[in-house]
C-alpha cells in the first residue's frame, strides 16, 4: 500500500465513515430490541443473548483477518465485499422467521462488519496526511462514538413506532436501502485498488488468532451475566496457550520469509504498544460507561430506554468538538494524547464528586459527562493519529486491524469488569456507580501514563 493523492477525499471519507457508522449502530441496536425479539419469536433468554452477542463475537474475532484481506485483495474491494455481506445479512435478520436463523444471520452480519470496518482506517491512512489526517480521524471517532449511542436511540424509536406492525424488524431492515445506496456510491467514489504484489493470507495464523480472540471475547461477553461459570474461566485460561501458539506460528512464518498475519514490526514498536495501551484503557471505559449507565438509569432509577439513550447525547456532542478543534491547533499538538486522557480523567472525577455529594441524575450529570466526552474525543483522535503515524503506509492494514481489535477487546473487558462490579453492588445503585466510576479514574490515569510514553 502507498499513500495516494485524490481529489474527492471528502466523498471517500463520507463513504467509509457511513460504513463505520452502520457497523457501530448494529453493535448496540439489538440490546434495546432484546425483550421484543424474545417475546415475538418465543425465544429463551440465552438465545436472545446470542442475537446480541453473536454479532460482537464474529466482529471481534475477524477484524484482523478483515484487515489482512484488505491488504491482500485491496481495501476498496474488501470494503465493498464486507458491505454486501453486511447488507444481505441485515435483510436476513429482518425477515428471519425464527430465532435460530436470526442468530446465524447476526453472526454473518458481524463477519461482514469485520471485513468492512478495518478498511475505513486503512483508507484514511492511504488518502490523508498531516493535519488532514487528524481532521479525518476526528470524524472517524465521531462515527465510532456516535454510532453506539445512535444504535440505542434508533432501536428504541423504531420499536416504539412499530412500523406496519413489524415490531423490532425495522432495526435491521433499515440497513438494506442504506447499504445498497452506499455500495453504489462506493463503487463510483472509492479509488480502484492499485495493482501490485498481493500477500497470501496466512490461514494458519487466521485460525490461531481467531481461536485466541474467541476464547477471550466469549467469556468476557457472556461470563459476567451468567455468574462466571467454570467454562468461562477455562476459556480464558486456554487463551494463553492459544496466544503462545499464534505467536510461535507468526515467528515461523516470518523466519521463512512469509508475511505474518500481523507484521512483526508493528507490535515490536514500543510507541505503538504504548499507544494501544492508552487507547485500550480510555476506550474501554467508554464502552463500560454505556453499559453501566444504562443499568443505573433503567434498573436503578427506573428511567426509560429513551432517557438512557439521550443521557449520552451531551457526551457525543462534546466528543465531536475535538474533530474540528484539533487540526486548528498550532502548539501543544504533540502532548494532546496525554491532555485528552487527563481531561477524560477530570470528567470522571467530576461525575464521581457529583455522586458522592448526593446527586443522582439530571442535566448536571449529563453536562459533567460532556467533560469526559471531550477528553475521549481528544485522546482517541490523537492517539490513533500518533500510532498510525509511527509506521509507513505499508503497514496501514496491520495497524487498522490491531487498533480495531484492541478497542473491541478492551471494550468487552471493560463491560465485563464494570458490569460485574455494578451487579455485585446493585442493591445501592448510586454506590455501585461510584465504585465503577472510581475504577474509570484509575484506568484513564494509566492511559495518560502510557500516552506520555508514546509522545515523549
Amino acid at each position: 500500500m502507498h499513500i495516494t493523492q485524490t481529489r474527492n477525499r471528502g466523498a471517500i471519507l463520507a463513504v467509509l465513515l457511513t460504513g463505520q457508522f452502520m457497523a457501530n449502530i448494529d453493535t448496540a441496536v439489538a440490546n434495546v430490541a432484546g425483550p421484543s425479539i424474545g417475546a415475538d419469536l418465543h425465544a429463551s433468554e440465552g438465545a436472545v443473548g446470542l442475537v446480541v452477542s453473536g454479532y460482537v463475537v464474529a466482529f471481534a474475532v475477524l477484524l484482523i483477518t478483515g484487515a489482512r484481506l484488505g491488504s491482500s485483495l485491496g481495501y476498496r474491494r474488501t470494503f465493498l465485499l464486507g458491505l454486501t455481506v453486511f447488507t444481505a445479512a441485515s435483510a436476513l435478520c429482518g425477515l428471519a422467521p425464527g430465532i435460530t436463523l436470526l442468530v446465524v444471520a447476526r453472526f454473518v452480519q458481524g463477519a461482514g462488519a469485520a471485513l468492512m470496518v478495518p478498511q475505513v482506517l486503512s483508507g484514511i491512512q492511504l488518502h490523508f496526511q498531516g493535519r488532514d489526517r487528524l481532521k479525518a480521524l476526528g470524524y472517524f471517532s465521531i462515527a465510532l462514538s456516535g454510532g453506539a449511542v445512535a444504535g440505542q436511540l434508533l432501536g428504541g424509536v423504531l420499536i416504539a413506532a412499530d412500523l406496519f406492525g413489524t415490531g423490532w424488524r425495522p432495526i435491521f431492515l433499515v440497513n438494506v436501502p442504506i447499504g445498497i445506496a452506499l455500495a453504489v456510491a462506493g463503487r463510483r467514489l472509492l479509488p480502484v485498488d492499485s495493482v501490485g504484489h498481493r500477500d497470501r493470507l496466512d490461514l494458519t495464523g487466521v485460525l490461531a488468532l481467531s481461536t485466541t480472540v474467541l476464547l477471550v471475547i466469549v467469556p468476557l461477553l457472556l461470563g459476567s451475566e451468567r455468574g462466571w461459570p467454570t467454562w468461562s474461566w477455562l476459556c480464558l485460561l486456554l487463551s494463553l496457550p492459544a496466544l503462545a501458539l499464534f505467536e510461535y506460528g507468526e515467528r515461523r512464518t516470518a523466519a521463512r520469509g512469509g508475511r505474518p498475519l500481523v507484521a512483526r514490526q508493528v507490535l515490536a514498536d514500543r510507541s505503538v504498544r504504548a499507544g494501544l495501551l492508552a487507547h485500550g484503557c480510555t476506550s474501554g471505559t467508554y464502552f463500560a460507561l454505556l453499559f453501566v449507565l444504562a443499568l443505573y438509569l433503567q434498573g436503578g432509577l427506573h428511567k426509560g430506554p429513551a432517557y438512557s439513550g439521550f443521557a449520552m447525547v451531551v457526551w457525543v456532542a462534546a466528543f465531536g468538538l475535538a474533530g474540528p478543534i484539533l487540526p486548528k491547533l498550532r502548539r501543544g499538538v504533540r502532548w494532546m494524547p496525554v491532555i485528552g486522557c487527563l481531561v477524560l480523567t477530570a470528567g470522571y472525577v467530576a461525575v464521581l464528586a457529583y455522586l458522592l455529594l448526593g446527586g443522582h441524575t439530571g442535566a448536571l450529570l449529563f453536562a459533567l459527562l460532556g467533560i469526559g466526552g471531550l477528553g475521549l474525543g481528544i485522546s482517541a483522535n490523537t492517539l490513533i493519529g500518533a500510532v498510525t503515524s509511527r509506521m509507513s503506509s505499508e503497514y496501514a492494514a496491520d495497524l487498522s486491524g490491531v487498533v480495531a481489535t484492541n478497542a473491541q477487546l478492551s471494550g468487552a473487558l471493560g463491560v465485563a469488569l464494570a458490569g460485574s462490579t455494578y451487579a455485585a453492588l446493585a442493591a445501592d445503585p448510586s454506590r455501585a456507580l461510584e465504585v465503577v466510576v472510581a475504577g474509570f479514574v484509575v484506568l484513564t490515569l494509566i492511559g495518560a501514563a502510557a500516552a506520555h510514553r508514546l509522545v515523549r
